[in-house]
């Protein structure tokens, strides 16, 4: 295999691997916990609580006509999927940096799809975290790793974007 193709591959270990721990996270809370059961973990900040969500990011999609449910839930997350695949690969520019939050994102959406195929009743969650009213919220959205991953990683690919603005714009200004 040449030096490209494994750089490029190599991010796909990410995928690999939070596909792998999203799915025995979800198994363990599946296998030890009934639905709705909560578990302080630290104490009302931090709980496990194991719900079921059959609907998209933060319950959205709950008032789609039946007809139209599936195709929010599992075949738009698929395209964009297969979508994030083809420009990874086709993007001669694409920097290392930016290659391996894809794959975590990449990652996430096969974990959540996933669920949305093979879990009755929706998409397992079970992070539970304090959020203080911020956006009126006194609890954030109940969330899994695959959630985590595609959130971390869109940060990720922010920061690098911001952090590369600023760097471009210092230089341009350093050149005049």
């Amino acid at each position: 295999m040449n030096r490209e193709l494994i750089k490029k591959l190599f991010p796909f270990v990410i995928t690999i691997v939070v596909v792998i721990i999203d799915q025995i996270s979800k198994l363990m809370v599946t296998s030890s916990m009934h639905l709705g059961q909560t578990i302080e973990v630290l104490g009302d900040f931090f709980r496990l609580r194991f719900i079921r969500n059959p609907n998209v990011i933060f319950g959205l999609g709950g008032q789609l006509p039946d007809f139209l449910r599936p195709v929010l839930i599992v075949a738009a997350p698929i395209l964009g999927m297969a979508l994030l695949v083809v420009y990874y690969f086709k993007s001669k520019d694409l920097e290392f940096a930016y290659r391996l939050p894809l794959a975590g994102i990449l990652g996430g959406g096969i974990g959540n799809v996933i669920d949305r195929l093979f879990q009755p009743g929706g998409v397992v969650d079970f992070f539970d975290v304090k959020f203080f009213g911020i956006f009126g919220w006194e609890r954030f959205p109940t969330f899994n790793v695959a959630d985590s991953a595609v959130t971390v990683s869109a940060l990720f690919i922010l920061g690098i974007y911001i952090f590369h603005e600023i760097r471009t714009r210092k230089q341009k200004k350093n050149e005049n």
